[in-house]
């Protein structure tokens, strides 16, 4: 929606170097394998890929509770560093 986020969610593809040295999670070995399992989806740069990391933990570190907290953190990664 906003012509600022949408020059930068296309980064990834246009202006990052390619000189063999990670940088970015776009030059590990999952992002690559992940295009080449889904060709249709990386064609498209624009396509957003997310990470999602969670964790839980018991409140006061009370066990007899029968619920915990969870967390949950969401995280783009088409963006630049």
């Amino acid at each position: 929606m906003s012509t600022k986020t949408s020059s930068l969610m296309t980064w990834h593809k246009d202006e990052r170097s390619n000189d063999g040295i990670m940088r970015h999670r776009t030059d590990s070995m999952a992002w690559k394998s992940f295009d080449e399992l889904h060709p249709s989806f990386a064609i498209k740069p624009r396509n957003v890929r997310l990470g999602l990391a969670s964790d839980g933990f018991q409140q006061f570190r009370n066990s007899k509770t029968s619920h915990s907290i969870w967390y949950v953190v969401l995280i783009p990664y088409n963006l630049p560093p």
